[in-house]
Order: structure tokens, then C-alpha cells, then sequence
């Protein structure tokens, strides 16, 4: 079997599953967030009853990370519903974005988009919060409220995101009936070059399959190449699984992954115990490619979606007005130092927005130092409006005071993970993903560069 298929046979209670079975699984973990949260609360009380209990206490947690840093009242009476039905049930891991005691959630816009307005247990965008809170174990199943839940298959676990309805199910019984995908095979192989990142091998790969490539299977990512990966990398390219029509992304445990996990579960006092899955000799896959990742090239997914690929370095007529840099994919610490190798003692020619996905990377990038700056000055000093309020930000658009939304038909070049019209904003601009570094490559170019031609070997 394969690893999703060992995961779920597991999941099952079963000696082995083939794919295009229907089985019944037992979930490890229920995450859900400020957008989906209300509608899956909604559906548990409707199915379930008013004074209903969720199935495991410690096993559902609240991530209110999407609509936050606004002044829309709806929005802010999102995290209001949450917080009441996380008391109701005694929930340990709803990471609020105030502090107990502090009343409801407002977000005050006289202070600006740039200062911190969360409180201490705020964690950030779901998908990074989740591993660095200990949510993430090899072996196990976690179902989420979000499409990119499949980020957390860079652990050695089945990961995929689902509806309400399902979530509300979930919430109350604990299991869901699934399909068993198929899995299509990418062995990784070689080592990525100065200035390509692992978002390239992922916009390669969408490339080279299309955006509907992968629809209902597993993504199985293994190789020699895996090793010279860092859980950051792996994470990247897992997240991404669902822009090819992926149900999950997966990758082998190693020494790297048990370090991490070990570290995370210890760090926040969740379960520290876990089983991962190893590939059996033989597996059956739909399809097999190997990637070569000595060979890759800084990458972008042009307008419309994202598998339009094409190299940075054929793209320098393409003007631009904005760049980004943030979400789950693309705002981790090691996405903001290769952001910053390339734009330290240079300045951005183009409005440039940075959010941070957690306030954890808020305090690695405010407290790193690189000579005699820290990471955070070295990208203000380039001209990038830093932001400390961690968060999803306009990676999805949302509303119209939303820091770095697109509100007019703009061209921008985003480290994020989805460009299908109107994503971040206003439905007649353009998105091209790309990596931080070709992000930063661009914003000093202000046009689509190679970030070769900024850094050394």
C-alpha cells in the first residue's frame, strides 16, 4: 500500500484498503476557522442538539485566522461565535485572537494595519499554526474546514480539507466515510540550486500535470531528494497539493520530521505519542514522475490559474504594480530570510506588502539579527510595509480594508498559493505566484525577474 492507503487502513481498522473504496475513518483531528467555524457549529447543533457534545474535547481545534484584521463587524462577530461555542464545549485549543477578560474581538482600525492588535494565544494562519502547536502528528488523519488543510501532509499524515456538513458530522461522531484516491507518485530527486525554492518544484509540478491534474488523489512526494528538503520546503509543497485538484499531499517520515514533531509536541504539551506510516515495497500508482530538482528553474503560475507555469527568467516584459509576500505557503520565517537575501541593501520599486503567517514569525523575523539589522529591518529598510498582525491578510481577498487587498484591477506578483480571478481582491487583477525570492527579484525589478541575477552561488 501506499502511505495515504496505510494511513486510512489504519483509520479503518482494516488490513488494507485499495483505492475507490468506500470506508469509514476515525479522525485524529478537527480543525475549523473564523470563516467555516459558524456554519460547522451550525450544522453540529442542528444535527447533533442544542446541548450537544463534541466527540473529543482535545481533539477539535479553533483557528480564527482569515477575516480578522478588518473593521467589517461581521467579520468580527465571526470570532465572537466561536469563542462562545469553545466555551460551551470546554474546547483547550481555541487560540483566540483576544485575551480572557477582554470582551468581544473588535478590530480597531484608528491604530493602523501595521501594529499588533492580538492577544497572547492568537496563533495565526491555520495551516502554520497547526504543526507549530503540536496539531500535527505522522500517522495520523486531520480533517479541516480548508482547502489547503493538505499542508500538514509534510508530516506523514493524511490531511485534507472538507465542507461544513461533513465538519459538523465530524464534530459529533468523530468519523467520515471517504473514497480511497488513487495515488500518483512525484519522486523527488538532486538538490535545489541558489535562488530556487521549493514553491518552484511545486509550480513545476501543476505545470507539468494542470490544475486538475491530481482531482480526488493522494500526492505522494518521495525520492532522494526529500533529504536536502526542510520541513518549511516540504510544507510548501504539500500546501499546494490542492491547486493541482489534489485530496491530499504526503510525504515519507524521516529523522527531520520525528526532530520537528517531537520538538512542537514538547514545546506546547499536546499528544506526544504517534505512529508513522513507511511505504510498502510495492505500490500501486495511477501515474509516476520524477523531478529533478537540480534542473529547476525559478518558476511562475501566470493568470489564471495556477498551471500557467512558465520561467521568471522568459517573463521580463511583464510589468507589475504590486508584490506580496505571506499566507500559509509563502509567510513562513525561511520564506521571509530568502525574501530578505535578496532585497538587503536594495529598495522595492513596487507598493510591497509583507504578513507574516504567525506571530511566532513575527518574533523570529523582530528578534534574528543579520549584521546589524534584524531580519524585520533589513526588509523595512528595502521598503516592504511590514506587518505585525499575522494572518491570511489578502491571500483570499476579504474585505476592502484588508492590508495589501487589491481593491483596484492591479497586476501582482505573491508568494501566495491561489490566482484565480478576484482571489486577492478586485476581479479584474492578476496574480502570478511565485517564490519569496522571485518575489523580491520582482518588487526590486518591477517587473518579473530571475532571483539568480540577485543572488550568489
Amino acid at each position: 500500500m501506499t502511505l495515504t492507503e496505510k494511513i486510512l487502513a489504519r483509520a479503518a481498522g482494516k488490513a488494507r484498503v485499495t483505492a475507490g473504496e468506500n470506508i469509514w475513518v476515525k479522525a485524529d483531528i478537527l480543525m475549523t476557522h473564523d470563516v467555516c467555524g459558524p456554519g460547522t457549529i451550525g450544522v453540529f447543533h442542528r444535527e447533533f442538539g442544542k446541548t450537544a457534545k463534541v466527540w473529543d474535547r482535545q481533539r477539535v481545534v479553533i483557528i480564527p485566522d482569515h477575516y480578522i484584521f478588518t473593521a467589517d463587524s461581521k467579520s468580527n462577530r465571526n470570532v465572537d461565535i466561536l469563542r462562545d461555542f469553545a466555551k460551551e464545549q470546554d474546547l483547550p485549543y481555541f487560540y483566540d485572537v483576544i485575551d480572557e477578560g477582554s470582551g468581544g474581538w473588535k478590530f480597531d482600525a484608528t491604530k493602523g494595519l501595521l501594529k499588533r492588535q492580538y492577544g497572547s494565544r492568537y496563533a495565526g494562519v491555520c495551516h502554520a499554526a497547526l504543526p507549530q502547536k503540536g496539531h500535527t502528528r505522522p500517522g495520523e488523519i486531520l480533517f479541516g474546514t480548508d482547502s489547503h488543510t493538505c499542508m500538514a501532509g509534510a508530516f506523514n499524515e493524511f490531511a485534507t480539507g472538507i465542507g461544513n456538513t461533513d465538519a459538523g458530522f465530524v464534530m459529533g461522531t468523530g468519523k467520515l466515510l471517504i473514497k480511497v484516491p488513487e495515488t500518483m507518485r512525484f519522486r523527488l530527486e538532486g538538490k535545489l540550486q541558489p535562488g530556487v525554492m521549493a514553491k518552484d518544484v511545486i509550480l513545476h509540478i501543476i505545470g507539468e500535470i494542470g490544475f486538475d491534474g491530481a482531482t480526488y488523489r493522494a500526492m505522494q512526494f518521495d525520492g532522494g531528494g526529500i533529504a536536502g528538503l526542510s520541513m518549511d520546503d516540504r510544507m510548501t509543497i504539500a500546501n499546494m497539493a490542492i491547486e493541482a485538484g489534489g485530496k491530499n499531499g504526503i510525504f515519507p517520515f524521516d529523522q527531520r520530521t520525528a526532530e520537528f514533531v517531537g520538538g512542537r509536541t514538547a514545546l506546547n504539551g499536546t499528544t506526544s505519542k504517534y505512529e508513522p506510516v513507511v511505504a510498502d515495497e510495492q505500490q500501486t500508482f495511477v501515474s509516476e514522475l520524477v523531478v529533478d530538482l537540480d534542473k529547476l528553474e525559478p518558476t511562475v503560475a501566470c493568470h489564471p490559474d495556477p498551471g500557467q507555469r512558465k520561467k521568471a527568467k522568459d517573463m521580463a516584459s511583464v510589468k507589475l504594480d504590486r508584490a506580496y509576500i505571506g499566507s500559509c505557503t509563502g509567510g513562513k520565517t525561511s520564506d521571509f530570510v530568502e525574501f530578505a537575501r535578496v532585497v538587503r541593501g536594495r529598495r522595492v520599486v513596487i507598493d510591497t506588502f509583507g504578513v507574516p503567517a504567525t506571530p511566532e514569525i513575527v518574533h523570529d523575523l523582530q528578534n534574528t539579527r543579520w549584521g546589524n539589522q534584524t531580519v524585520w529591518e533589513v526588509l523595512v529598510s528595502a521598503g516592504v510595509q511590514m506587518t505585525e498582525n499575522a494572518g491570511c491578510a489578502a491571500c483570499l481577498g476579504g474585505p476592502v480594508d484588508t492590508f495589501g487587498r487589491m481593491n483596484t484591477p492591479l497586476k501582482c506578483i505573491s508568494a501566495t498559493n491561489r490566482n484565480f480571478p478576484g482571489r486577492m481582491g478586485h476581479k479584474e487583477s492578476q496574480v502570478f505566484l511565485a517564490s519569496p525570492a522571485t518575489v523580491a527579484a520582482s518588487a526590486i525589478a518591477g517587473h518579473v525577474a530571475d532571483p539568480r541575477e540577485y543572488v550568489s552561488n
